[in-house]
């Protein structure tokens, strides 16, 4: 079991971005949650084996139809969710 951290910047915010990773991840049997921040971005953290956790990450980089991604930052995270995926509330 493997989790991440990811930043999703671009034009992510207004265009189902959140909705999209929440099925996606549950597609996949990934745990952790997604929210907008304040700065315009999307933060999740997904949690499961190496390879579906890399899989989401990387299908984070296009993500829904009207979105444009510019930028995925990833980085380890340490403390696994409790199973399931959530969508939280936005971050100011």
């Amino acid at each position: 079991m493997t989790a991440v951290r990811v930043i999703v910047e671009g034009r992510v915010q207004g265009v189902g971005y959140r909705a999209w990773v929440s099925r996606q991840a549950l597609s996949r049997n990934l745990s952790g949650w997604v929210r907008n921040r304040g700065d315009g971005s999307v933060e999740a953290v997904f949690a499961g084996d190496q390879v579906t956790v890399a899989a989401m990450v990387e299908a984070c980089r296009s993500g829904p139809g009207l979105a444009v991604v510019s930028n995925v930052r990833q980085e380890p995270w340490l403390d696994l969710p409790p199973p399931g995926f959530s969508v939280r509330p936005s971050q100011q």
